[in-house]
């Protein structure tokens, strides 16, 4: 009995704690995501106020809510958009993996960490959070500008990328031999296609499962058949975050749409409690001494990520701002971050990097939305009229 009373008021406090810090972040205009990090660093190991009984339960609440990002992401795709956009930006995903993967594994190799720890710092600073820069967007008002599509295509294809590279790193964390992490990238390949096509071939006929007259019902059914899938997925060495997403692809219509709005405080819950936990396991002692590395890392893929989104939306066609506003949108490293990294401690590939992780995601998503808020200043305005005038005047010839 006092065990359960003392994990009620850890729980009650921090989740209050969590509330008040996404109130404050809300004030300031910022994601509440890295206010969320701090709480997890003051009360977890080392911290102010250490909490033990409740860690199991935002162990688990933490992996509940990585899946409830992912199948609120697939919620705003049809199947149709996803294949289009992936066609369109496909080059463009190339160019994101070599540009933003290269220099994490770089640094780590740098570091003298191995090339098993260079593989997960790459794939750290590769993949963007996409449940942040959709919040960002949104917070912005620019869901339906012209280079957002660019924006979301690169999120997809970075995601749907998860569900190969996630299993390639399994393999290598565990020290499977080649012949045993062929044959799990097989398996997980395969199972990611099968996913992938039964979300495409027969989204309809899975959104028919349910009704979006009956709110229980539809929130229960589409909560479970994600889990399931979620679940199904991570047994067979596949992202449960991918499979997820999927299942997200898989629903469409009204039923998408009611799911939505059902299952977004759930996700806005759980989502703080997956930030919360990676900081709950992070020793802040830890994070002074990967400080400046962290920021340096910080400072390259900053610029990579904003070449990255530039490059991609000049190629179909959009004007300069929106070049700079795609690029910048990009910036913040999250969720699949701090999934890799926890994948590589846990299996004690190399301890500094979960601080040095945390202190990136800081770093970068409190950088990231303050960045994207910058084409809207008129003196970011201002230059690029000045450039575009220096351009003007250079391309006339000068008179005889």
């Amino acid at each position: 009995m006092a065990e359960t009373t003392t994990l009620l008021i850890e729980i009650g406090a921090l989740l209050l704690a969590m509330g008040l810090l996404g109130r404050v972040a809300g004030r300031l205009g910022l994601s509440p995501i890295p206010l969320y990090l701090l709480a997890g660093l003051a009360f977890g190991q080392g911290g102010l106020l250490p909490l033990s009984a409740s860690e199991e339960f935002f162990e688990v609440g933490s992996e509940v809510g990585v899946i409830l990002l992912l199948v609120m992401l697939g919620l705003e795709y049809s199947a149709g958009e996803l294949l289009t956009s992936i066609r369109r930006s496909a080059l463009a995903g190339v160019f994101d993996a070599l540009l933003n993967a290269l220099p994490g594994a770089a640094f780590a190799l740098l570091l003298g960490w191995g090339p098993v720890a260079a593989v997960a710092l790459a794939g750290v600073t590769w993949v963007s959070s996409s449940g942040v820069i959709a919040k960002v967007l949104r917070d912005l008002g620019r869901l339906n500008n012209r280079e957002t599509p660019v924006v979301l295509s690169i999120l997809v294809i970075e995601d749907l990328a998860m569900a190969f590279y996630l299993p390639v790193l399994s393999a290598l964390v565990i020290g499977a031999g080649l012949a045993e992490g062929a044959r799990t990238l097989a398996i997980a390949v395969a199972a990611a296609v099968v996913i992938l096509y039964v979300a495409l071939r027969y989204g309809r006929i899975i959104s028919t499962l349910f009704s979006p007259r009956q709110r229980e019902a539809l929130l229960l059914g589409v909560l479970g058949l994600t889990m399931l899938v979620a679940g199904l997925a991570e047994q067979v060495n596949v992202s449960a975050a991918v499979g997820a997403f999927l299942v997200g692809i898989a629903i469409s219509g009204p039923v998408a749409e009611h799911a939505s709005e059902l299952l977004t405080p759930l996700r806005d819950v759980f989502a703080a409690v997956f930030f919360v936990f990676f900081g709950l396991t992070t020793d802040p002692a830890d994070i002074g001494p990967v400080l400046l590395p962290a920021l340096a890392l910080a400072v390259v893929t900053t610029a990579t990520k904003v070449l990255t989104g530039y490059l991609a939306a000049r190629r179909v066609g959009i004007a300069e701002p929106g070049r700079w506003r795609a690029g910048l949108a990009l910036v913040p490293r999250g969720e699949f971050a701090v999934v890799i990294a926890g994948l590589a401690v846990s299996a004690g590939i190399e301890p500094t990097l979960a601080p040095l992780v945390t202190t990136y995601v800081l770093i970068t998503v409190v950088s990231g939305p303050l960045l994207a808020r910058v084409t809207d200043s008129a003196r970011f305005r201002a230059a690029l009229r000045q450039r575009a005038l220096s351009r003007g005047r250079e391309a006339v010839p000068p008179l005889p």
